[in-house]
């Protein structure tokens, strides 16, 4: 009221001026002898209205002050009692004040003068300052409740007694999305994920089965897969004797996976009456934005199971892939039907190009060279120029020099090849399929024409567009698959040299060690027309030879090893060495030679930089898998990965990835044991 009155007072002292000197002009006009009288009160007038202004501004500012401390008063306590929670911090995220709904909410009305906002929410305090922050919901687990944040920061306010450094204050706004994060969620489970189920090698199993199996194991696996559904809440439609289609919701979907689809292990220890198991490939899709494109997720999963080698699933949510399972061997193909076909499809791809291009991956051993020589023969018996790329030999050195003795081979670097290579001309590439491992990826993308050859179980990341994929993790090598092919070869010379036989030979026995892991009727079928053409199994000892450099740091590193739970060995090379590929491979085999080892993984410094992984399984411990989790891959029983960190970090992180997964099957193997134990002293106590 008191400022109302102010501003009226200026309001009406205005007025009155103006009416003064409007009567006073009346009344000269009206009688002429009062115009003196008139004009002295016009001067008056205008000192009045002159000094106005200053007395005006000075009742003005009296008025706004006023005003501004009742709306300070008004905002204070807006904010204090505001409904929405909001408090302030520093720097290093103590609180310094918050309102009463932000107390209600985290402290329950209970006072804590030492809180800071890790101890309430636990966010850091450096996620508060991200850019990111306004796009991001915070949920406070101790209260079950979401949130978003927006926070305005303050200026410099104080020192920091202890390092004489400016902290800020900011304040953070707290708006609830509870309600709506829950309805986000349940839209999220409620989208429908379709499943592709596929019975891996169901004419082997029934071919091989008993007659009174053959009619009834078709339907034991089907019974299984009706089972897994009926618990995810699915409906699944049958489309062949050996495909199934199922539809399912995320929510169910994503207890499958908590689970790690336990249908793989129903499915794989069912009795089929052979030594043939049963194992299913599982390509399942997810959140796609239509329908349709949740079926392409689907079958894009799909292919990657069944080129993995089946016995699991892939799940694909977008551009997100995870595997399940892939515990079995990749059961061998008896027919070799697909060998043939290959042979001359790829006889018409030569034929059809003007020059040849072979690459294997970087840092070849000798299944890569092996296999390059191979292709290159089935190339150059069609009359075509081969060029085969490669930039270092550092594992097969002994292999590259003797082609080169050979003098019928032309190898080129990287660098060369980009510079030649034309977009008509055909790249093989084998032993590999993924642009960011291979001998050189830029080829990948300048020609028109790829053939892909290898017996590694197909990864996420695969070479974009290939016009020919042979890709058999069944095989023991690829050049055990190089091998079969040019027995195919649809040319009147058929012939190989004797050294490219036993290159081939060195490729097959590199990858079986031995002859001792992966190796099936086809591989020892490959190596006997090898010998058959010329292969001496001397010469192919000489390949394996090392100097005893190598010989000592690999008994240091054999020495060195450490045995993690589930009888797995890891060890390591310090400083860089020129071989540390080779090196690493033979001391990850020589460790399986130790008793009761399942696994071995050695890590290694090379002196081109950065660390080199070398993994082995007997077969119980999938050492692709683990690879795959630091960005490496391989197969079953032999991986591998490159690492651009300190030597102790990659160890650790090593370990920690490879804990991570033998957890479960060490504690299934504790249950079973736990449970003979049990079963055993109930029959002892009978007894």
């Amino acid at each position: 009221m008191k400022n109302k009155n102010k501003l009226h007072i200026l309001e009406n002292s205005s007025i009155y001026v103006a009416a003064m000197i409007l009567f006073t002009i009346i009344i000269a006009f009206i009688r002429p002898i009062a115009v003196i009288p008139a004009v002295v009160i016009i001067v008056l007038a205008v000192i009045i209205s002159s000094r106005m202004p200053a007395r005006r501004n000075l009742a003005m500012n009296d008025y706004f002050e006023d005003m501004a401390k009742e709306m300070d008063e008004n905002i204070a306590a807006s904010v204090i009692y505001s409904p929405y929670p909001l408090c302030t911090m520093d720097t290093y995220g103590h609180i310094i004040w918050m309102n009463h709904a932000f107390k209600e909410i985290f402290l329950h009305g209970e006072r804590n003068d030492t809180m800071d906002i890790y101890d309430l929410t636990g966010v850091k305090i450096h996620e508060f300052t991200n850019e990111e922050l306004k796009d991001k919901t915070i949920t406070v687990a101790s209260i079950n409740r979401s949130f978003k944040v927006q926070m305005t920061s303050g200026k410099h306010w104080g020192m920091d007694t202890c390092d004489g450094v400016k902290s800020a204050m900011c304040m953070l706004h707290w708006i609830e999305t509870t309600a709506s994060e829950e309805l986000r969620r349940m839209y999220r489970e409620a989208w429908p994920c379709i499943a592709l189920i596929s019975i891996d090698n169901l004419d082997d199993i029934i071919a091989n089965a008993q007659d009174y199996k053959k009619a009834t194991i078709a339907g034991d696996i089907e019974k299984l897969v009706r089972q897994w559904a009926l618990k995810c809440q699915a409906a699944v439609i049958k489309r062949s004797k050996s495909s199934f289609v199922m539809f399912m919701d995320e929510r169910n979907l994503q207890n499958s996976e908590a689970n790690k689809f336990p249908v793989l292990d129903d499915v794989r220890t069912l009795d089929t009456g052979t030594d043939i198991p049963a194992s299913l490939s599982i390509g399942i899709g997810a959140n796609g934005k239509t329908i349709a494109q949740t079926e392409e997720f689907a079958e894009a999963a799909m292919d990657l199971s069944q080129g993995r080698g089946g016995d699991q699933v892939v799940v694909r949510r977008g551009t997100e892939v995870n595997y399940y399972g892939g515990r079995l061997q990749t059961v061998e193909k008896h027919n070799k039907g697909k060998s043939r076909i290959v042979a001359l499809a790829l006889s018409q791809l030569i034929d059809q190009s003007p020059r040849i291009f072979v690459m294997g991956h970087k840092l070849p051993d000798m299944d890569s060279l092996g296999a390059a020589l191979g292709v290159a023969r089935f190339a150059k018996n069609r009359g075509k120029e081969v060029n085969i790329v490669i930039d270092t030999w550092d594992a097969v050195d002994m292999m590259y020099e003797r082609a080169l003795a050979e003098g019928e081979y032309n190898f080129i670097r990287s660098d060369y090849a980009k510079l030649i290579i034309k977009n008509d001309d055909l790249l093989i590439v084998v032993d590999n399929h993924k642009p960011s491992i291979s001998e050189c990826g830029e080829l990948t993308e300048r020609v028109d024409r790829i053939v892909i050859i290898d017996h590694h179980i197909r990864g996420e990341e695969m070479i974009a567009n290939p016009t020919l994929t042979y890709i058999e993790p069944y095989a023991s090598s690829t050049s055990e698959l190089v091998a079969e092919m040019l027995q195919y070869a649809n040319t009147a010379k058929k012939e190989i040299t004797h050294f490219e036989a036993e290159a081939l030979l060195a490729g097959i026995a590199v990858d079986t060690k031995n002859y001792t892991i992966k190796t099936g009727v086809r591989t020892f079928e490959a190596a006997t027309w090898l010998r058959r053409m010329g292969a001496d199994p001397t010469i192919v000892r000489q390949f394996f030879q090392t100097d005893i450099d190598i010989f000592r740091d690999r008994a240091q590193i054999i020495a060195q090893a450490k045995r993690l739970p589930g009888d797995i060995a890891i060890s390591y090379s310090r400083g860089p060495k020129k071989n540390i590929s080779v090196l690493i491979s033979m001391a990850a085999d020589e460790l399986l030679n130790i008793r009761g080892m399942r696994a071995s993984f050695v890590v290694g410094e090379s002196d081109r930089g950065g660390l080199r992984v070398s993994a082995r399984s007997l077969g119980d411990i999938n050492v692709q898998m683990i690879m795959e989790d630091i960005g490496g891959g391989g197969n079953l029983t032999t991986a591998g990965a490159q690492l651009d960190m300190d030597l102790d970090d990659a160890l650790r992180l090593l370990e920690k990835v490879v804990l991570e997964h033998t957890a479960e099957r060490l504690q299934k193997e504790k249950a079973h044991k736990e449970k003979s134990a049990k079963e055993n002293g109930v029959k002892d106590n009978k007894d």
